[in-house]
């Protein structure tokens, strides 16, 4: 491969190199932040178990002063009816108690509602605070990964850098110039290889068989007639010899 045509493929493996670095380093603080928002997301689920744990509580404390009210029209009911006189007055301290016992019942029925639903939520939370301890530590392992990703991305940008400028001082600024041009029309790819089978591996054209032959020598700067990049060529690796066997 010619000396210049070296340069431009390396050129375009460094500007490669260097989107990609730019890429990882702008990305990572949006990876941090859906880090941090999967981690929001499991302590919302243990704050929401808890606030309903906190209002099931309320609610059973607030029913547990019901049935004590009951209880006490209840006792109240049952020492006034050992003083009523007539049958009348009997009764209607009976439908009384009646209805006091009913009203209990149905209070202590919820009672026993708010209990269970207790024991649930804190079995809930229980989970979910596990769960949460080991969402922590993946997202602080993550995010330790994350910063030496980018630290490695900054570093390779710098490297990749100071090499592009190398190239390119040793390139022909017209050559420079040629790259550029193709790379702002073409996305940032200014080179690309020619198929074994005769095709641009960028646009799919077939080239013509003289310019084909022509890139294959990697002597020259070609270009794709159609989409204008730079051609090289990747020959094919020599073939493996079998393994000779010797007879004993």
């Amino acid at each position: 491969m010619s000396p210049d045509l070296e340069r431009l493929v390396r050129l375009q493996n460094l500007e490669t190199a260097i989107e990609d670095s730019r890429r990882r380093i702008a990305a990572h603080p949006q990876r941090v932040e859906d880090a941090d928002a999967r981690l929001a997301r499991a302590k919302d689920v243990v704050d929401g178990a808890k606030q309903r744990l906190k209002e099931s509580q309320e609610s059973r404390r607030e029913r547990e002063k019901e049935a004590t009210a009951y209880q006490t029209r209840l006792s109240k009911f049952k020492d006034q009816l050992s003083a009523v006189k007539t049958n009348r007055e009997y009764q209607a301290m009976q439908v009384e108690i009646e209805t006091a016992q009913k009203g209990l019942g149905a209070v202590e029925e919820k009672v026993l509602e708010r209990m269970m639903e207790s024991d649930a939520l804190t079995a809930e939370i229980k989970k979910a605070e596990q769960a949460l301890v080991a969402l922590q530590k993946e997202v602080d392992a993550e995010k330790k990964a994350l910063a030496e990703e980018r630290a490695a991305a900054e570093v390779a940008l710098t490297q990749a850098t100071e090499q592009r400028g190398a190239v390119i001082a040793a390139l022909e600024p017209q050559l420079v110039a040629l790259f550029e041009n193709v790379a702002r029309a073409r996305k940032g790819v200014a080179l690309c290889s020619a198929t074994r089978d005769g095709l641009c591996s960028a646009c799919h054209v077939r080239l013509r068989p003289q310019a084909f032959q022509e890139v294959r020598r990697n002597d020259q700067i070609i270009q794709c007639f159609s989409c204008n990049r730079i051609l090289y060529y990747i020959p094919p690796p020599p073939p493996v010899e079998p393994a000779v066997t010797h007879a004993s």
